[in-house]
């Protein structure tokens, strides 16, 4: 029982230092989507990249914009590098979306497009969200 304390006390401490560790990074909206709120949420796996949580409330879904879009896709760009399409962020009918993903840049801009191709290479057109990074 006495030895078990210690790792007990042990796990515990890494578990709070792991939550310690999470951040939220308030996500800014495009002027042309005033109503759009996200945020990301930010914390290390035990490989040191970061998991990303990307949540948007009040957010259109891409095929009611004007143009109509195929999809928004969240993209990630690392510090004198090129935007890197990390996927697609899916909004359902409450107008509520989210994306999970993983980067090893450890401070980079994370920004939202719509998108006719879910897949693109590059953005196409202005970010509806947008935030950056530090570490």
């Amino acid at each position: 029982m006495r030895r078990a304390l210690p790792a007990t006390c042990i796990a515990i401490m890494f578990v709070v230092t792991g939550l310690a560790e999470a951040k939220d990074i308030r996500l800014t909206a495009d002027p042309s989507v005033p109503a759009a709120a996200g945020k990301a949420e930010l914390d290390h796996d035990r490989n040191g990249n970061l998991q990303l949580k990307v949540e948007v409330k009040h957010l259109a879904k891409p095929t009611n914009l004007t143009p109509p879009k195929q999809a928004y896709v969240v993209w990630i760009q690392g510090r004198d590098k090129g935007p890197e399409n990390q996927g697609q962020l899916k909004v359902n009918d409450k107008l509520e979306g989210s994306f999970e993903g993983t980067t090893a840049y450890q401070a980079f801009d994370i920004f939202i497009t719509a998108e006719d191709n879910p897949a693109a290479a590059n953005p196409s057109g202005p970010s509806v969200l947008r935030g950056s990074i530090q570490p």
